[in-house]
């Protein structure tokens, strides 16, 4: 062989492999098909601040069959309620003193008794809750004049296509066939939809909507369709292409305003449910609704707009920041990592990517009442700026400024500098009674890794000025929160925590592990950050680093709290997340931890973990660990381990149980596990550190960074 073509050779190696990932081929190979009426398998479109999930249908038509499974939700960011409050009920009311060294600290808990202290635990913790805004729907009659039910519909056929984020449904009804095309508008609350049966001209297909009524209660899959006079729906417009639609709660109100193409009529069918008749002259109708919390319909997309819309976004959507392709790899394992890392990335942009944190089950239907639980910021969230998309973190970063004084006057009541992040909270910014939640503080350091991972996307000096504020405001909290115990001269962590690992009494634990290694990071950190802009290190944040208290080591691994000395031996500790792991994993080397000591703390979790009870983050926790351990095998298999709560619905949900049939923080631990097993980490020096080298995977990336 000559040198010319050897050369020739080699280039044309080299710019196969150099070739892009293509992307749409990748995405829309793992477009979800649905065949039957699995209540599981529920398919949504949505914006990232308003959402819209549908059965085989492609409305909400049956929700009712659906309020078990992934339920038939409409939720927006501005979509909240009250009851009304007749108690006069107030917060502080829930508030209860604990002696913690030495000195009466109040927290916000959940109080037993007496009954009046208990009744304003539980109004803090229902009040406000997140609406369900409406069951947007058909109505199919049989030929005899019945309304079809679920078990009617045959010949079913539904798919999303992720590329576009248009959901396309076949289903037959006595033999006639529905076509449906659903759509969101990518920048407004818009749901639109094309219809096409024969159905429409027989009069037999109608389009409806029900206002249903808060339950209050910690799930609410908007199935309430009682207490029709504790709330008011009206037709406030209507003629032969629209109608806009007022439903009242208490004192919350807000609007529906519905276009269409050719004629049809509207009419209330009984208090709360209208129905949108159309014209029996078409085999087609097409519409538009558009949820407001303002009377004002001067703009209202119509089907093919709203169409439009989501094409450009989406395309937008996939072709920027990150990919992985798996294509090509033996391991009969990678299509289905890579089915589940391009499902999450589709439900995390289509639940959670507006301007506040996220409840656990976006905006489907409510857990914990629809509340945003600060610690888990990270695991849906962080994972934007991993794969190249800071700006959809970005989103939901303002919303911390616009609570931070709320957040500073815990602090200050506590008795404590700077800023108390809160741990469940609503929109704005006020903390939940919860007896669990008052006593987290891992996700203090949360605010300082966000605006790092979004300056290192850049390294914008406009990125720290805009966030320095906030950033040494949370670390002056975190200087101040730890005990200086002049005995052993060293700061502690606690008192008066419950570590990530909920397993743990407040009163008697300090020093978890994960929580020891993140306070150092996270003023480390912030010292940085002055550094950067020019300051002066901060005096008291250096005396607390150079005093924290060491990591707690028994027989070569790390207990999961310094009081835990059983941390081996009792079979509580086996349970919840293995949060220990996170030291060095969702963390970098801090020089607190030993890899040698993390390895044995990984084997021995590795085989003795209570895995069947754990959580959907806590397989990429693991995963993480694995990959900064050099261990690419077991991130693989930490990824896919065969558990219920690390299982994913044909949808791409991460399933927990009956109660939490999704859990999108199991989503987003997902992909920054993936970007961190393919970018890396600061100074690793193997490439694809979290791919097995056994030959059996391929592994293609872009546009993914590597975390600190």
């Amino acid at each position: 062989m000559s040198i010319r073509l050897t050369i020739s050779l080699l280039l044309l190696s080299s710019s196969l492999y150099s070739q892009p990932i293509d992307r749409e081929k990748l995405v829309r190979r793992h477009n979800p098909v649905v065949r039957s009426a699995d209540t599981l398998a529920s398919l949504t479109v949505g914006n990232g601040s308003f959402a819209y999930t549908v059965d085989v249908t492609g409305l909400q038509t049956f929700p009712k069959e659906y309020e078990r499974g992934i339920s038939l939700g409409t939720q927006s960011e501005w979509g909240w309620h009250n009851f009304i409050d007749t108690a006069g009920y107030k917060r502080e009311e829930a508030i209860r003193n604990y002696t913690l060294n030495g000195r009466q600290i109040g927290y916000t808990v959940q109080i037993n008794s007496p009954a009046r202290n208990k009744a304003v635990s539980e109004w803090f913790r229902q009040n406000p809750h997140r609406l369900q805004l409406g069951n947007l729907g058909f109505v199919l009659l049989k030929k005899d004049g019945s309304e079809a039910q679920l078990a009617d519909l045959k010949n079913i056929r539904q798919e999303l296509n992720l590329w576009t984020g248009e959901i396309k449904s076949h289903f037959t009804l006595e033999g006639m066939a529905v076509d449906v095309s659903t759509v969101c508008h990518g920048t407004e609350d818009v749901v639109a939809s094309g219809i096409r049966s024969a159905l429409i001209r027989e009069g037999r297909l109608k389009v409806q909507i029900l206002f249903p009524f808060p339950t209050g209660q910690w799930t609410d899959a908007g199935t309430k369709w009682t207490d029709e006079n504790k709330h008011h729906s009206a037709v406030l417009l209507s003629h032969s292409n629209g109608a806009v639609l007022l439903h009242k709660l208490d004192t919350t109100k807000y609007y529906v305003g519905f276009g269409w193409s050719g004629e049809a009529g509207v009419r209330e069918r009984k208090p709360h449910q209208f129905e949108i008749i159309p014209a029996a002259t078409s085999d087609s109708f097409s519409f538009s609704a558009k949820f407001n919390s303002e009377r004002d319909f001067n703009s209202l997309p119509s089907y093919a707009e709203a169409k439009l819309s989501s094409e450009g976004e989406w395309k937008s959507f996939w072709k920027s920041g990150g990919a992985i392709d798996f294509s090509g790899s033996k391991d009969k394992r990678a299509n289905e990592l890579e089915r589940r890392i391009i499902l999450s990335q589709y439900q995390l942009r289509v639940q959670e990517a507006g301007a506040f944190p996220p409840q656990e089950t976006g905006l489907t239907y409510n857990s914990w009442f629809g509340k945003p639980h600060l610690e888990m910021h990270w695991w849906h969230s962080a994972q934007y700026a991993l794969w190249g998309r800071p700006q959809l973190l970005e989103r939901s970063m303002g919303w911390y400024a616009q609570v931070a004084d709320k957040a500073k006057a815990i602090a200050k009541r506590q008795g404590f500098d700077g800023i108390r992040w809160q741990k469940m909270t609503d929109h704005s910014g006020e903390e939940t009674p919860s007896s669990v939640g008052a006593f987290l503080i891992w996700q203090q350091p949360h605010f300082i890794y966000f605006a790092e991972l979004i300056y290192r996307n850049g390294k914008d000096k406009t990125v720290l000025e805009k966030y320095k504020d906030l950033v040494f405001g949370t670390a002056d909290f975190m200087a101040s929160f730890p005990f200086y115990d002049s005995a052993s001269k060293r700061y502690i962590l606690g008192k008066g925590l419950i570590p990530a690992q909920e397993r743990f009494k407040a009163e008697d634990t300090y020093n978890p592990a994960f929580e020891l290694v993140y306070w150092h990071w996270g003023l480390s950190m912030a010292q940085q950050w002055r550094e950067r802009l020019g300051l002066p290190r901060d005096e008291k944040w250096d005396k607390v680093l150079g005093q924290l208290s060491p990591l707690p080591v028994q027989e070569g691994k790390y207990l999961f709290a310094e009081n835990a000395v059983d941390s081996y031996t009792n079979p509580v500790y086996r349970t919840d997340h293995p949060a220990v792991l996170g030291s060095l994993g969702v963390l970098p080397y801090t020089g607190q931890v030993k890899e040698s000591v993390m390895q044995n703390t990984f084997n021995w979790i590795w085989k003795n973990w209570a895995w069947h009870d754990t959580w959907g983050w806590d397989f990429p926790l693991t995963a993480m660990t694995a990959t900064r351990l050099n261990l690419p095998s077991k991130n693989i298999d930490a990824l896919l381990m065969n558990i219920q709560t690390n299982r994913y619905l044909p949808n791409g949900h991460n399933y927990q149980d009956d109660r939490l049939r999704m859990y999108l923080p199991g989503n987003g631990g997902l992909l920054a596990a993936a970007a961190l097993m393919c970018a890396g980490f600061d100074g690793s020096r193997i490439k694809d550190p979290g791919i097995p080298k056994d030959g059996k995977w391929n592994v293609k990336w872009e546009g993914l960074q590597p975390m600190p």
